[in-house]
């Protein structure tokens, strides 16, 4: 059945799922911010400044104006970056259709208020709504999506049948979704592994091997099993494709903006440097300040998230960050 889908954000991951759901059969209507963008996509059928390369289908229309992307949609996807997300839905809420799923794509945590995803998202919708809002996450670069390279993933919502809805529209031959009830999860584990590969990443830019990198995985799946479990997360949830699948894609992969980041400061760049030569979001900067502040409320011990808290908001040099790390009191494994 061709369903009319609404995708948000315009960047290489909104744009490689609205690549794959168009090419499936579904009509898509990919909403940008700049209208310069959407003229580029339009005439040149593919995102040259986000995804080049991936030609997109007829059935897909880029469009600038939010009422439009939305008006008819049977299911909604959104793909903006999580410190905008608010000021979007603030004008896209009123222009969502009463009963679409929505899907959100987006991983992170709100700086300020330290609200997931899905609290920005029941901000702005009823609580008699909050059954149609769903949540993405899973091992799954954009490139290679696009690319119809085989990819699992899983969707998240507190309904099963709003999460079966956008899981029939979302699978392909080349996509496979599978779906879960652990809203906090999903989310937590989709946020933080971002932190994690930030580390790793600058574990590999200050030229450590093998042993580096997966103390940092496993010792980070930890820290973040021990935040989500606080906020009432399944613990096998972080064992899965949100939590363990996702986190080693983006600690090892190169297709990961966040550990380049890690990379180039292990390297000796300064963060603003950094940023100032990216085109693309690199989430896990500004989700290091709120993972931070959010164990802190919430008493959890996550020292590799405040070592990289201390790196990018502190100048603490990668190396010292790595030494406090190592020569904390020694403590069992499971404690």
């Amino acid at each position: 059945m061709t369903s009319n889908v609404a995708v948000l954000g315009a960047g290489s991951w909104g744009t490689a799922l609205a690549k794959s759901i168009s090419d499936s059969g579904h009509r898509v209507r990919l909403w940008a911010r700049r209208k310069e963008l959407v003229e580029s996509i339009q005439s040149g059928r593919e995102n040259a400044a986000y995804l080049p390369g991936a030609a997109l289908a007829p059935s897909l229309t880029a469009t600038h104006e939010l009422a439009y992307a939305l008006e008819g949609a049977d299911v909604v996807l959104s793909v903006v970056p999580t410190q905008g997300l608010r000021e979007t839905l603030d004008q896209a809420a009123p222009h969502f259709p009463p009963t679409a799923p929505i899907l959100s794509a987006t991983k992170g945590i709100e700086v300020g208020t330290l609200k997931l995803v899905s609290g920005i998202f029941e901000d702005h919708f009823s609580k008699d709504r909050h059954h149609l809002l769903s949540y993405l996450g899973g091992p799954s670069f954009a490139k290679e999506v696009a690319q119809g390279m085989p990819t699992a993933v899983v969707v998240a919502a507190s309904d099963a049948s709003s999460a079966e809805r956008v899981q029939a529209v979302l699978g392909t031959d080349r996509l496979r979704v599978y779906t879960t009830d652990d809203v906090v999860g999903i989310e937590l584990g989709g946020a933080l592994k971002n932190v994690m590969a930030i580390a790793a990443g600058t574990g590999d830019g200050l030229g450590f091997g093998h042993n580096t990198r997966a103390a940092i995985i496993t010792r980070g799946l930890a820290e973040m099993s021990r935040l989500a479990m606080k906020l009432g997360a399944n613990p096998l949830t972080l064992a899965g494709l949100g939590g363990m699948g996702d986190l080693v894609l983006t600690c090892t992969g190169d297709l990961s903006r966040n550990r380049k980041v890690g990379l180039e400061l292990g390297r000796g760049k300064k963060i603003g440097e950094i940023l100032a030569g990216m085109s693309q979001v690199a989430e896990g900067v500004r989700t290091t300040q709120s993972a931070y502040e959010l164990a802190k409320r919430e008493g959890v011990d996550m020292p590799i998230v405040e070592a990289m808290y201390k790196v990018l908001y502190e100048d603490l040099p990668p190396l010292e960050a790595v030494v406090s790390l190592m020569t904390r009191k020694l403590r069992a494994e499971r404690d």
